[in-house]
């Protein structure tokens, strides 16, 4: 028998074998079940019930494309159901189920009012589930319209709204910009920062979703306008500043092929200008100034998601942005010589993959690749006078450019047995930079008041030489193991540990043991108590690095000369004779190192209201900061072949202290009102204002400790949406804070160590006080349209998600107020700064300044921006 002939008989006997198998066994079939909302798009995480015709049941969650796979059933006839929070259940009778895959689509409709959007389950399980929405406000789709429409103020306002040390991420990712409003799905500020998949301490997560891929094309289409005629006039300036802004933004997204693949695409363009406001004193008087800022951005973004299988999906994503800035530098003190522009383009790609493993698991991968440029211009290349808080003039000293490419490569595994919710993963983040920047390459006199000024005695010069260019890699790794507990049907136990290392230090022990406790001890589940801790670890930053490779007193080197001649601040004196400084680290360096601990009760206080008091401990050891090991003792260096020293070490402490009250409302029923109040009184301590901040004492660094420049102890943020009048709505956000600290200084090198941040006798750091600032943004917006949509596109959405973790997954879409028109407007006018108020900045703390107490700055007046939605 030829070697073919013996293949073709080897084929017919495994048919037989299969064929004679097929006819032993009983046909089975696969059933997928599609959940929708009454627009046709999916819902993530719904509960699909499917019943054979023994009362047996199946129950499988919806993926990230909506779909619940029900596999090897026999053929007959099924009742289909399906739960999800914020709908009706919805049910199929008498579904035949046969071939090799039968496909249902199930639609469920909105529920009208309900104070507990968990359907099914006891509340005392989900008040205590360290992955739902406990202790987390979520923003309604009228709130995040009330935030402002351009993306980068948008962001703003989030972290205003969020407070000191919230982290921002976007589908997971951190970094890169965020979306239009349009294609955001939900904005949650999550309280679970004991998970140890989170690498930042602090008090808020700011988690932002967008929208998945619907049964249907939409597009949207954004037109925004403002100029110095509809603005009020900056309280320190002398006259109204020129000031415009043009905006126009695109998005659409929509289904390459429905539920399958889905495309979303967006691009925004913003030209305006602004007005930087001058207040400076010279020899010939006092200067006050108004000076335009032009900038130019364009940004476009791609995303593109497609169902790999039943249970997996795959992302990816494309942003691109350039940014171009003019006339930076001036401001306050530094007159219009001090200009220089900046340039900068970015381009981000990102890949995701995620879906289920086997019954229990699910697992999310995460890549991201990021380049960036950024260039500086000045548009002098003269000497620098800074006269101190009086006036500067001269080279903005700052030519050259930074080049980064940077990857980060995630993975997150959940798996739930039991009583246990487990997971485990990495994170490992990539970095190459190349950079020429230079500092202060021409040099720059410093005088302590005007009167040395004028009689041609600079306190210092500083000039810094050789060669830029340094290029370098970083590395840094984590990974981490989480198990969440529950002990009872009340009770939720978490603990979890960390580890991360980077390159640059040899620290390794950098091991982080994280938990908490999530206890609802009354039946109906309206109170909740948390409790939690953990240490965190700090990387030492590569911009820190950066400065020990270049300025390390042979590539370049820091030049200062106490008492220099002038004009000519070599005159008399040899080049040779000119200390030259360096920056290094310690060899002890560390990473550092955060203690965490809280306690929280939360209460549900009425139909829709929700109340959270919390209180928060900060402890910080092995902080950054520079010492000058070679400062003057007695008037004399220890070595005096150099000048500064500036030594990075790990020995700086910090404490912070957090109370915080925030209140959350969201009547369902009748004309819908929003609301969001968020109180803090907190106490901001600590002894380096940064890893190259030498303390003014640098044989009692120590002496340094006081209050850190973010010790602002009260702010009251808040964001609300009520309707007026039937399509009339207003929004409005505020912010208003008690004032921030700062530095009193005497202007003079009185320890002779060439850095002028002295401080008078028995006088501590930042010990005086600014102002309070009140800022309020508002609203106003009429929506109306034509035309009707057919009855798979109409209609509100709810916000659904999977959460994994700290993790949000593309879910369904979000509650609007849009109607059923086919061709949808939105007219609105949004106000900065609505009451026009004088919010004072830059206060002096130099004594010998002519300003010394006194405001320089304004934050801006009224602004107005009039705009266009269309929505089709």
């Amino acid at each position: 028998m030829s070697k073919r002939a013996g293949v073709f008989l080897a084929l017919i006997v495994c048919f037989g074998a299969h064929s004679a198998a097929s006819a032993q066994t009983p046909a089975t079939s696969t059933l997928r079940v599609t959940v929708t909302d009454p627009s046709g798009a999916v819902i993530v995480g719904a509960q699909v019930q499917v019943t054979d015709p023994s009362g047996a049941v199946q129950t499988r969650p919806t993926g990230a494309q909506g779909d619940a796979i029900f596999e090897a059933l026999a053929s007959g006839r099924y009742t289909i159901a399906a739960e999800s929070p914020g709908f009706e259940r919805g049910e199929l009778r008498d579904v035949r189920v046969r071939g090799r895959e039968t496909r249902r689509e199930l639609r469920l409709a909105i529920q009208r009012v309900t104070e507990d959007l968990v359907v099914g389950r006891d509340p005392r399980e989900a008040r205590t589930d360290p992955r739902g929405d406990s202790f987390a406000t979520v923003l309604t789709p009228e709130q995040i319209a009330a935030l402002p429409e351009d993306p980068d103020e948008m962001e703003d306002a989030l972290r205003e709204l969020a407070g000191p040390g919230a982290v921002m991420r976007v589908n997971g990712f951190r970094g890169g910009r965020l979306p239009p409003k349009s294609q955001i799905q939900s904005i949650r500020f999550r309280r679970n920062i004991y998970a140890a998949d989170t690498h930042e301490a602090g008090f808020i997560m700011v988690d932002i979703s967008t929208k998945p891929g619907a049964t249907s094309w939409r597009s949207t289409l954004d037109v925004g306008f403002r100029n110095d005629a509809l603005n009020a006039r900056n309280a320190m300036a002398p006259r109204k500043g020129d000031e415009a802004q043009q905006r126009l933004g695109v998005s659409l997204d929509g289904p390459l092929k429905k539920n399958r693949t889905s495309l979303a695409f967006n691009t925004d363009g913003t030209t305006s200008y602004d007005s930087s406001t001058i207040v400076a004193a010279t020899p010939e008087g006092e200067i006050s100034d108004v000076f335009r800022r032009p900038l130019d951005r364009v940004n476009f973004g791609a995303r593109l998601e497609h169902s790999l299988t039943s249970s997996h999906t795959l992302r990816g994503e494309y942003q691109r942005g350039t940014t171009e800035q003019r006339n930076l530098g001036v401001g306050n003190y530094d007159l219009r010589t001090r200009a220089y522009s900046r340039d900068q383009d970015d381009h981000v790609f990102r890949l995701a993959e995620s879906g289920s493993v086997g019954a229990k698991g699910f697992n999310e991968l995460r890549f991201q690749a990021l380049t960036r440029f950024t260039g500086s211009d000045p548009f002098t290349t003269s000497t620098t006078i800074q006269v101190l808080n009086a006036f500067t003039e001269g080279s903005a000293q700052i030519v050259g450019g930074r080049d980064t490419t940077a990857f980060e490569l995630a993975d997150n595994f959940d798996y739930s047995t039991g009583r246990h919710a487990m997971r485990a993963g990495f994170l490992l983040e990539a970095a190459r930079y190349r950079s020429d920047e230079v500092r202060n390459p021409w040099g720059t006199f410093t005088f302590s008041s005007l009167e040395a000024y004028e009689a041609g005695r600079p306190a210092t010069f500083s000039q810094r030489v050789g060669d830029p260019l340094v290029e370098f890699n970083q590395i840094r790794f984590g990974w981490y193991v989480q198990d969440d507990i529950r002990a009872r049907k009340d009770l939720t136990v978490s603990v979890g540990l960390r580890h991360e290392v980077q390159s640059h230090l040899d620290d390794w022990k950098n091991f982080a043991p994280r938990g908490g406790i999530l206890w609802s001890p009354f039946r109906d589940g309206k109170t909740t108590f948390r409790a939690g801790g953990g240490i965190f670890h700090d990387w030492y930053e590569a911009g820190v690095y950066e400065q020990t490779l270049r300025v390390d007193g042979v590539q370049q080197q820091d030049l200062v000369i106490s008492d220099p001649s002038y004009p000519d601040p070599f005159a008399g004196t040899s080049p040779s004779a000119i200390p030259p400084g360096r920056i290094q680290d310690a060899a002890d360096l560390q990473m550092p190192t955060i203690l965490q601990t809280s306690i929280g009760v939360e209460r549900r206080v009425a139909t829709g209201g929700q109340l959270n008091v919390s209180y928060m401990n900060i402890r910080g050891w092995d902080i950054l900061r520079g010492i000058n090991l070679n400062a003057p003792i007695d008037g004399v260096r220890p070595d005096p072949r150099l000048g500064n020293v500036t030594e990075i070490q790990s020995t700086a402490r910090s404490r912070t202290d957090l109370f915080t009250v925030n209140f959350n409302y969201n009547r369902m029923a009748g004309p819908r009102m929003f609301a969001a109040l968020n109180y803090t009184l907190a106490r901001v301590r600590n002894e380096s204002d940064g890893a190259l901040s030498l303390p003014m004492d640098n044989a009692n660094p120590h002496g340094d400790w006081g209050p850190g420049p973010n010790d602002v102890r009260h702010r009251l943020t808040g964001i609300f949406n009520v309707p007026i009048w039937k399509r009339l709505r207003l929004g409005s956000t505020f912010r208003v804070a008690s004032a921030p600290p700062y530095n009193i200084t005497t202007g003079f090198d009185d320890n002779g160590d060439t850095v002028l941040n002295d401080r008078p006798a028995g006088i501590g750091r930042n010990s005086a006080r600014a102002d309070g600032v009140m800022d309020v943004t508002a609203r106003l917006s009429w929506t109306f349209g034509f035309g009707q949509r057919a009855q798979t596109e109409g209609g509100p959405q709810v916000q659904i998600v999977r959460i994994t973790g700290d993790n949000i997954h593309a879910g369904g879409p979000v509650m609007g107020v849009a109607g059923t028109e086919r061709v949808r407007f939105e007219l609105y006018a949004a106000f900065q700064n609505f009451l026009n108020r004088t919010n004072l900045v830059g206060f002096s703390g130099v004594m010998t300044s002519p300003f010394f107490g006194e405001a320089t700055s304004a934050m801006p007046g009224r602004r107005i921006e009039l705009g266009v939605r269309i929505a089709l």
